[in-house]
């Protein structure tokens, strides 16, 4: 280095003392925006967001986080063009410029040092693989249901989010709804007595399983940008068909073992984990009935849960729990209406939001991003209610009693069984 260019101690000191003297001479204007005020949040409280996937129920999440105060959406990635656009016209016009980023590869979103957050509402097919990603990137992330398609991606999703210190939050979203709130405490406190069972029943396909098979091959969209290898990601490959685009999507809920029991019933094994304070652990047998696809899974401690399709009151809607105790019971679906087996149970029952709305939930998961808390849905609580869906359905499958080990994650003895426990992910794909 010149002596030109080497600056003393106390020619430093100086100049510092000086400039310093004239910056406070100078009177300094800051926007409201900057402090705070006038209901706006200032800048070093915003969340910077990015979004993959924008589609359906991704589209509603989506709005619900926009809507959030301190929320400044920077990018957003889908591979579907008009929904691309349309979720850039969103974050533009909610963030009052036209600078959010769209993406088709949703590696060069996750890439940018400047977000702090990632909304996941893909296929399934993505959902566990593309969060440990996200995590690994240095990202919290919010990611729909079902997160995860077998137990060792439940597993592995749990042990990324222990290791890298990130926040997940799954989109199991009636964890923040206050009907199924409410029926929650009424188990969790005792007001029942001592549980003995919990029923659920899985909405849409009513717990269905099996193969999800391939389409007939078709011409591939005439988009250029589309990728069909992007699309399929870790899943096992097959041709394209444009039914997959159109909500039959394969893959659905827990890769071989089918729609139902791992896309609807992770909300509904979710709340009845829940209600038996079992978020750290899973039932330890399962046993489906061969005719109507009903199963009992049984905790080790005692308590029954109990999927049922039929003898539920319709005003309770989709995904309906029941909690039973020895002093009676609490039920609720997403109507919001709460019925039990004597009014003194709910007498101090009051009225929220319904089940499908996301709004509480997108916000829990943005105040834990900020104070580094576990939002009520956290990758523990998600990786847990994912297996215990998992296990319900390979008992399905296979159509005979199962025993599980939740300390060990296993079928002990049972090598069929065993075997329904991970699948492989497609190449480059690995976590």
């Amino acid at each position: 280095m010149s002596k030109e260019t080497v600056l003393s101690r106390r020619a430093f000191i100086t100049k510092g003392c000086a400039a310093a003297g004239a910056a406070l001479a100078m009177p300094t204007i800051l926007s409201s925006s900057a402090w705070g005020k006038d209901g706006v949040v200032a800048p070093s409280e915003r969340i910077v967001l990015g979004a993959i996937g924008i589609g359906g129920r991704g589209s509603s999440v989506f709005r619900a986080m926009l809507d959030q105060p301190d929320i400044t959406c920077a990018a957003v990635c889908d591979l579907k063009t008009p929904r691309l656009a349309a979720a850039k016209k969103a974050a533009d016009k909610r963030n009052g410029d036209s600078k959010c980023a769209t993406y088709k590869d949703f590696r060069e979103l996750l890439a940018r040092k400047d977000i702090d957050a990632i909304l996941i509402a893909t296929g399934p097919n993505w959902h566990g693989t593309m969060s440990m990603m996200a995590a690994q990137a240095g990202k919290d992330v919010y990611c729909e249901k079902p997160c995860t398609k077998n137990i060792a991606e439940s597993l592995d999703l749990m042990k990324v989010f222990e290791r890298t210190g990130r926040v997940f939050q799954v989109g199991t979203q009636r964890r923040s709804v206050a009907n199924f709130n409410y029926c929650a405490m009424v188990a969790q406190t005792g007001r029942l007595g001592k549980l003995t069972e919990l029923h659920y029943k899985p909405a849409g396909s009513g717990g269905k399983v099996g193969m999800t098979g391939w389409q007939p091959e078709q011409p591939l969209p005439k988009d250029p940008q589309f990728d069909w290898h992007l699309y399929l990601g870790p899943a096992a490959w097959r041709p394209f068909n444009g039914s997959y685009l159109r909500g039959n999507v394969f893959e659905k809920g827990g890769g071989l073992l089918g729609y139902g029991v791992m896309e609807w019933g992770s909300h509904s094994v979710d709340q009845c984990q829940r209600a038996n304070s079992a978020d750290n652990t899973v039932p330890v047998t399962y046993h489906p009935q061969a005719k109507d696809g009903t199963i009992t899974a049984v905790y080790a401690n005692g308590v029954k849960m109990i999927c049922r399709h039929g003898g539920w009151d319709p005003r309770l809607a989709t995904c309906p729990v029941r909690f039973v105790g020895e002093k009676g019971w609490v039920e609720t679906g997403d109507e919001g209406a709460v019925q039990a087996s004597s009014p003194d149970l709910i007498a101090d029952r009051r009225r929220g939001i319904r089940g499908t709305n996301p709004s509480n939930h997108v916000r829990d998961f943005f105040n834990c991003v900020k104070t580094r808390g576990l939002p009520n849905a956290n990758h523990i609580v998600a990786a847990h209610s994912h297996i215990a869906c998992s296990n319900t359905a390979t008992a399905l499958v296979l159509k005979r009693t199962l025993t599980y080990d939740p300390v060990k994650h296993e079928f002990p003895g049972d090598d069929e069984a065993n075997r329904f426990r991970s699948e492989a992910r497609r190449e480059p794909w690995r976590v």
